[in-house]
C-alpha cells in the first residue's frame, strides 16, 4: 500500500532505517521494507540473512521483514540473536545479503534495520536505500511467482573462529580483560570470540541481554557511559576494559588506571599493526580523527587517505583504494579481511594482541599514539547550520589559516589547531570536532564557537 513520503523519509535515513516502535516503524512498515529490498537485490541473489539483536520488539520485526523477503519469492535465512559484524560475517560467508534489526545505541525505543548485500557491502542512500524509499512511498508491486522458503543457521562460534584467524593472539602474557556489554549483543558474542583465548580472564559486566538498557544506555561515545566500566577496572585489577555499544559493532577501550584511550590512538595502533604485515598499504581514516593518526601512518611507510564521515563512505574508499585497514573516531573500525566491514571486536582483539605481546601498561601503549588535546565531538541544536557555520567561519576570521570542505567545513588555525563543523545526516545538530597541542588551546577553539552559536536564534521551540 502507498505510505506518506513524510512518514517514510523519518524513518528511512542516510545509512540505515530506523524510528520509534509503534510510532514510525511497525511491522508492517518492515515487511513493505523486506519486500522492496528483495526486489532491489533479487536479480543478483536468491537469500537474504536476518539478524537481529537483543530489543523486545527486534524479534517480531525480523519476522515480518522475513515474510516481505519471501512473498518476493527470495528465501531467507535467520540466524537469530546477532551482533551486526556477526550479520556481516553471514553476509560475507553465504555471499548474500543480510539485514540486522538493530537501532545501535539508541534508547529502548527505537529499532531499525541496517542492510547491506553479498560480501557485506553496505547499502545506504545512493546504494539502495533511495530506491527502497521510492517503492515504500508508491506501495511495493507484488510477486506472481512462488514464494520463498525460510531456513535456520548458527554462526556465532564460526564467526567466533574466524576473527581469531585474522589475529594472532596465541603466546599472550595473561591478561585480566573487563567487558562491559552494556546488555547488548557483546553478551552475546564476548564469550564466543575471547572466551576460548586461555591466556585472557574475561570479566564481564551487564552481559546480561536487555533491549531495556537497565544500567546505561548502551552509547560508550558518551563519556557517561563509560563510568562503570573505568570503576570497575580499577576495582577489578583488569589490565584493560572493553565497552561495546548495543550491536557491538563499536569498541572503546579504557586502560589498566581507569582512563579511556582515544578511538584515534586505536586506529592508530591498529594501522601499525597491519603495517607490520603488509608494508605500504593504504589506510583510511575520517577528517575527525587526530591528525597523530596520518603522521603515524606516514611515519610507519602507510599511504594514509582521507574519509568523509560515515560507513558507506570509509568502506567505498577502502574498495577503491585496495586499503587494508580503515577507521573512524566514533570507534568503528574497518578490516580489509572482513569483507571491508566493521567489527568492535575484531578491533579488541588487535588491542589485546599488541598489549599481550609486551610487558607495559595499555597507558604506555596508548601514549605512543596520542599527540594532541581533542574535544571529542560537541553537539549543537542549530536553526539553521549553514548560517551558523557562517557565524563562526567570520568570528574566526584572520586566524583560519584554511579550509576544506570534504564533509562539512575543517578549519586549519595553524600552530597544530583545527576544528570541524559538520551537519548531521539524521538530527537538527551541528558536530564539532576540535584538536590541538594542548587542552587549553583546545577549549579556547570550544568556547569561542560555543559562544557564537549561542548568540545565534534559538531553534523553535528553545529559548
Amino acid at each position: 500500500m502507498p505510505r506518506s513520503a513524510e512518514a517514510v523519509n523519518r524513518v528511512i535515513k542516510a545509512y540505515d532505517v530506523r524510528g520509534v516502535v509503534g510510532e514510525q516503524i511497525d511491522e508492517s512498515f518492515v515487511a513493505d521494507v523486506g519486500a522492496a529490498f528483495a526486489r532491489l537485490i533479487r536479480d543478483e541473489a536468491d537469500q537474504v540473512v536476518i539478524g537481529y539483536d537483543m530489543r523486545e520488539s527486534s524479534p517480531a520485526l525480523a519476522a515480518a521483514f522475513a515474510d516481505g523477503v519471501m512473498a518476493q519469492g527470495v528465501d531467507v535465512v535467520r540466524i537469530g540473536l546477532s551482533s551486526t559484524d556477526q550479520l556481516y560475517f553471514a553476509a560475507g560467508k553465504l555471499n548474500c545479503p543480510g539485514a540486522m534489526f538493530t537501532a545501535s545505541h539508541n534508547p529502548a525505543a527505537y529499532n531499525g534495520i541496517k542492510l547491506c548485500r553479498a560480501g557485506a557491502k553496505p547499502v545506504g542512500q545512493d546504494t539502495g536505500l533511495a530506491t527502497i524509499r521510492e517503492e515504500v512511498i508508491a506501495g511495493v508491486p507484488g510477486y506472481d511467482g512462488p514464494p520463498g522458503a525460510i531456513s535456520d543457521a548458527d554462526v556465532l562460534s564460526d564467526y567466533g573462529d574466524f576473527l581469531r584467524t585474522l589475529v594472532d593472539v596465541t603466546g599472550l602474557r595473561p591478561l585480566r580483560v573487563a567487558v562491559d556489554a552494556g546488555n547488548g549483543m557483546a553478551g552475546h558474542t564476548a564469550p564466543a570470540v575471547l572466551g576460548p583465548i586461555e591466556s585472557l580472564t574475561m570479566i564481564p559486566l551487564y552481559f546480561e541481554l536487555d533491549g531495556s538498557f537497565p544500567n546505561h544506555e548502551a552509547n560508550p561515545l558518551d563519556p557517561k557511559n563509560l563510568v562503570d566500566l573505568q570503576r570497575f577496572v580499577v576495582e577489578q585489577g583488569a589490565d584493560l576494559g572493553l565497552a561495546f555499544d548495543g550491536d557491538a559493532d563499536r569498541c572503546f577501550v579504557v586502560d589498566e588506571r581507569g582512563q579511556a584511550v582515544s578511538p584515534s590512538a586505536v586506529t592508530a595502533l591498529v594501522a601499525a599493526r597491519e603495517l607490520t604485515r603488509q608494508p605500504g598499504a593504504t589506510v583510511i581514516h575520517n577528517l575527525i580523527t587526530s591528525r597523530a593518526v596520518p603522521e603515524l601512518i606516514a611515519e610507519r611507510g602507510g599511504q594514509p587517505v582521507r574519509s568523509r564521515v560515515g560507513h558507506s563512505y570509509i568502506k567505498a574508499l577502502m574498495a577503491e583504494t585496495g586499503a587494508i585497514f580503515g577507521g573512524e573516531h566514533s570507534a568503528h573500525y574497518y578490516f580489509r579481511d572482513f569483507w571491508c566491514a566493521d567489527s568492535g571486536m575484531l578491533a579488541a582483539l588487535y588491542v589485546l594482541a599488541e598489549l599481550g605481546r609486551q610487558d607495559r601498561p595499555l597507558s604506555e601503549l596508548a601514549a605512543d599514539y596520542e599527540r594532541y588535546a581533542a574535544s571529542g565531538e560537541i553537539n549543537f541544536t542549530v536553526a539553521d547550520a549553514p548560517a551558523a557555520v557562517a557565524a563562526v567561519l567570520a568570528d574566526f576570521g584572520p586566524a583560519v589559516v584554511a579550509t576544506d570542505e570534504l564533509d562539512g567545513v575543517t578549519v586549519d588555525l595553524g600552530e597544530r589547531a583545527w576544528f570541524n563543523l559538520r551537519s548531521s545526516n539524521t538530527e537538527p545538530l551541528l558536530r564539532l570536532n576540535a584538536e590541538a597541542a594542548d587542552a587549553d588551546a583546545v577549549a579556547a577553539i570550544v568556547d569561542r564557537v560555543a559562544a557564537v552559536i549561542a548568540a545565534l536564534p534559538a531553534p523553535t521551540g528553545e529559548s
